[in-house]
């Protein structure tokens, strides 16, 4: 009796416990998907940081070159400041010349045309090795099928010239301004002929040439 109890309490021992040895291995694998989890919760969260400030420095901060033109790129408030001595200086030749090349009476321009040419101007001189300092402007008005030189300006005229710029104008003719050319009309004793009034386009032509190489010309229609 004795030694059937010593043996069933040797088979007991040596038996392993169900329950202990079955949680376990359990607990031990969601300890580790818990820790993995964990982990690769908080690489999203600094990658997401990550690209979330990147793009917001990126977006506050950076400029594409695309959304710039060449003007942007390149812009100089002197050359700006300059553009508006020579646009005047243009209106002011045309309008000296309406008593002479131009045989008018009245001489209207457009403030658009004028606008135009300054952008030009600009556009034109940027690639140049003095900018617009370096031009050489000649103006020109078509007029009853030829071409009038009305006159030359030297922007800069204590340096040599690196590039030509011939504008040519032109003449009015559309809407109702030719028939509105009578009320401006007039004339004296010593001149009896009628002298009209003239008005100016909008659109006009100009030529590039460059004065230190041989490249071909440049025309624009503006």
């Amino acid at each position: 009796m004795q030694e059937q109890l010593i043996s069933s309490l040797s088979s007991e021992d040596s038996s392993p416990p169900s329950t202990p040895t079955s949680d376990a291995p359990s607990k031990r694998l969601s300890w580790s998907n818990l820790v993995q989890k964990l982990h690769s919760s908080q690489s999203l969260d600094s990658d997401a940081d990550h690209h979330s400030s990147t793009d917001d420095a990126s977006d506050a901060g950076s400029i594409s070159l695309a959304d710039l033109s060449e003007s942007d790129l390149f812009f100089d408030p002197t050359e700006e400041a300059l553009c508006k001595e020579v646009v005047q200086l243009i209106a002011l030749n045309l309008t000296d010349a309406k008593d002479g090349v131009l045989h008018c009476s009245k001489l209207l321009i457009p403030e658009t045309l004028l606008e135009h040419i300054g952008q030009e101007l600009v556009h034109l001189s940027v690639s140049e090795p003095c900018g617009l300092r370096g031009a050489l402007v000649d103006l020109c008005v078509e007029q009853d099928g030829s071409c009038e030189a009305v006159g030359q300006i030297a922007v800069d005229p204590y340096l040599v010239p690196t590039f030509q710029l011939t504008l040519v104008l032109r003449l009015d003719s559309r809407g109702f301004w030719p028939k509105l050319q009578g009320l401006f009309a007039g004339s004296s004793p010593s001149s009896p002929v009628v002298r009209r009034a003239l008005k100016l386009s909008t659109g006009f032509r100009v030529i590039k040439r460059k004065l230190y190489s041989s490249e071909e010309l440049l025309i624009e229609e503006c």
